[in-house]
């Protein structure tokens, strides 16, 4: 058997328990699946919810399975990809270094978060900011390449 056609039994599978069980969620009614979960009983939807979580497991794995085979087999590709992980590196090294914890106490669900907490949020905002900047300004001088060269 191919793998395509292995791919098509589990899809098929995964989508018949899928449907299996959302009948069954359909059949027991919202007001006894709300008043069973009060009481902590989710019987009813979770499997379900580990329906999606095999399904979510397994796009992940093929994603990243392809996405290495892909990048094993052209070296073109690899040399491209390993100098945007590095440059997208060195973007939040510069944001780390940049962002200073902050003396203010913030609190979270009543639990105050602490001065390197602060400076992570700050690092991911300083580097999301460069980020932003860096596209908007290679969207600019793409557009005025396209002008220029027409």
């Amino acid at each position: 058997m191919t793998l395509h056609k292995i791919l098509k039994i589990v899809a098929g599978l995964l989508g018949l328990l899928g449907i299996v069980f959302l009948v069954r969620i359909i059949s027991e009614g919202d007001e006894s699946i709300k008043s069973a979960a009060t009481m902590g009983d989710t019987a009813i939807v979770d499997p379900m919810a580990y329906v999606a979580y095999a399904i979510m497991a397994l796009t992940i794995g093929f994603v990243v399975l392809f996405v290495l085979k892909n990048l094993v087999t052209n070296t073109a590709t690899l040399k491209n990809t390993l100098i945007s992980v590095g440059i997208f590196a060195a973007v939040l090294v510069i944001a780390y270094a940049v962002s200073g914890g902050d003396s203010m106490a913030y609190y979270y669900n009543g639990i105050q978060a602490s001065e390197s907490a602060s400076q992570l949020v700050g690092a991911g905002l300083v580097a999301f900011y460069i980020l932003i900047a860096t596209a908007a300004v290679i969207m600019l001088l793409s557009s005025l390449k396209k002008i220029i060269s027409k």
